[in-house]
Formats: structure tokens, sequence, C-alpha cells
């Protein structure tokens, strides 16, 4: 699991994240992009629906709630619309349960929707504490999904970071991670060695153990200004994949030790994807609006999409030959944008 918010003041961070499932295509064929709605986030995709669900917050200005889409995988066509009286922004989905969980960020809020309906089956808010002037509530960003054990992980950005381990059934609190400092952002999990793994603002990889919610250890991955953003993982190798905003470059280390392996030269990056099936890398580039696909063997970088204005989140298939990508529109916080966000679908 993986995945990104776009970083702005505030807690706000671009991510990215899941699975998407359709047939594979022709290295030929050109990239499919389709309008979605204002606000796209992160991507989710449900085999037992053939569906991709997309998060959206909608107009900043305009709209209380937001909606997550279902598309189409192939024609990336809206086939439903799930209104939220929330906004929603990261995703994660158990498959077994057929339950898509959504991260309502700025309410400190998680949603449990029943992808089968449609229906919403339940909400947690996380972080109870009003929010003022002067404080915010943890803002949950990144989620990541235990299906054998239906447990959701969700990391609460802010000044004292923190992860919710929510049972996903009853969609209430069953720990609380802590000690992660300033602006924990990624999140990604090993579920079959019970390891979760998160980024910290002030540098570090943080290790858990998901048996027994205990921290195994904290390592400083570099020193200077860095804001190491997201994460993903290739448990079979022990290699985590990790994107940096602010310096070129990605970083690839060992879980088992925390040392980084390799320093991968590339734009600035939000969301990271590997992908077992091919041995590759998929990190966005939301200023220089590209995509790279990187060689996990070599580090290579073998091939750039464009994909402007601002790529953001990515979604794989199953079978890893088809790669989706969120696209957002350029905007500030004083101007908001014209047309919708998009979402891209690349054949590999």
């Amino acid at each position: 699991m993986n995945a990104t918010f776009s970083r702005g003041k505030g807690y706000l961070l671009t991510l990215a994240l899941f699975a998407a499932a359709i047939p594979a295509h022709s290295e030929t064929a050109e990239p499919l992009r389709q309008p979605v709605a204002k606000g796209a986030y992160e991507m989710a995709y449900s085999p037992s629906q053939q569906a991709l669900y997309v998060a959206t917050s909608g107009s900043r200005q305009l709209d209380k709630g937001g909606v997550v889409y279902r598309l189409d995988p192939q024609t990336l066509a809206i086939t439903q619309a799930i209104h939220n009286d929330l906004k929603p922004f990261g995703t994660a989905i158990n498959n077994k349960t057929d339950t898509l969980f959504v991260g309502n960020t700025l309410d400190s809020t998680v949603t449990a929707i029943d992808v089968k309906s449609g229906q919403v089956k339940g909400r947690l808010v996380l972080d109870a504490r009003p929010r003022s002037e002067n404080f915010r509530p943890l803002a949950p960003r990144e989620l990541a999904v235990d299906e054998n054990t239906n447990t959701v992980y969700i990391g609460g950005v802010g000044e004292e970071s923190r992860i919710w381990v929510v049972d996903g059934d009853k969609l209430t609190l069953r720990h609380t991670l802590e000690g992660l400092g300033k602006h924990a952002t990624g999140l990604t999990l090993d579920t079959a060695a019970h390891r979760l793994y998160a980024t910290g603002g002030d540098n570090e990889l943080f290790t858990f153990d998901t048996a027994s919610n205990r921290l195994l250890g904290k390592v400083k991955l570099a020193e200077g200004e860095h804001f190491f953003l997201n994460i993903s993982l290739d448990p079979a190798t022990h290699r985590a994949f990790i994107t940096d905003s602010k310096q070129p470059e990605l970083l690839v280390v060992n879980t088992e030790d925390g040392k980084v392996i390799q320093k991968v030269a590339v734009p600035k990056s939000l969301a990271v994807l590997f992908n077992p099936q091919r041995n590759e890398i998929y990190v966005t580039h939301r200023e220089a609006g590209e995509v790279s696909i990187i060689d996990g063997k070599t580090y290579k970088v073998v091939k750039t999409l464009k994909a402007p204005t601002h790529p953001n989140s990515l979604a794989l298939s199953p079978d890893g030959q088809t790669l989706y990508i969120s696209v957002k529109q350029a905007s500030s916080r004083k101007q908001e944008v014209a047309a919708p966000d998009e979402v891209m679908r690349v054949a590999l």
C-alpha cells in the first residue's frame, strides 16, 4: 500500500496509494486522461467490483463535503458518485470485507464505505480536540490496511504526530502509536512480517511491530533540509523507497538496518509505488509535471512520463501492467482551479 496529499500550509499534504485492475494494453497505446472532479487525491481499486475509487474534496470555497467517485478502470468513466458530508483525502481498502476507508483530514476522522452498496458503514473521530486559531487537531493522512486482522493504520500529522490503530469492523480505536515527532507523513505496511513503517519530519524512519504495537527502532536517514514524504515497500528484498519533496532524489533504504542503499537522482518527489511484477518504481514529481519509471535492479530512470500539470497519487492494476495517476490542476489558496482534476491511465 502506498501512496500521497499535496503539500501546502497546514497539514494538507498530498499523497498517494493503491491498486487497480484492467487488462494489459499495447506499449504503443497512448495514455488515457479523463477529468473527474476538483480536489482529486488518493485512489483505491476493488477487485470484486472491478472499479477504481477516487477520493475528491471538491471546491475549498463552495463545497462543504466531498465525493468518492467510482470509475470504470478501462474507460475511466464515472459510474457512481458516493457523496460524503466530510471531505475525503486518503484511501485504503480491505478487499476481504469490501470496505473502503477514507481519511477526512480536515475533520480528524476516518469513514468506512461499503463498496458493494456505496453506503457509509460508520465513522470514527480520531482527534476530538476542537480546532482554533492557535491549535489544529492531528490530521489523518496516509491509511494502510492489514486485511488478515482487519486493522486500519492511520497516520495523524501534527507537531506531535501519531498513528491510530483502528478496528476495521467495529471502527473503534484499538491502540495509538506515539513518539513520531513532528509531521510524520509517510506510512506503509508489511503484513507478512508484521511491520509498520513511517517517515517523520526529523528525517527519520520508524519501524513498529504490529503484533505487539511496539516501536522497534528509528533511524536518521539524512541530515540537513529534507522532507521524506511517502514510502513504498519491496518486502521480498527488504527495501523501502522514500520520496523527498525538498531534495532531487529518491532514497532506497534497507528496512532491516535502516541504511541507505541508493540515492536515485530524480526531481523533487511526492508519491512512490513499487511494482513487484515488473521490478519497477514509479515516482510522481509534482513541480516538474512528470512521473519517473525506475528500474528496480539498476535504479536507472528508464522512462519519464509527462503528466502536466501536477501528478499526484499512484495506483497499479493487480497484474502490474497498468498504472493510474491522479493529476491535479494548478491552484493556490487565493486562486481555485476552474477545471476538474484528472485521472491518467498508462499501459506499462
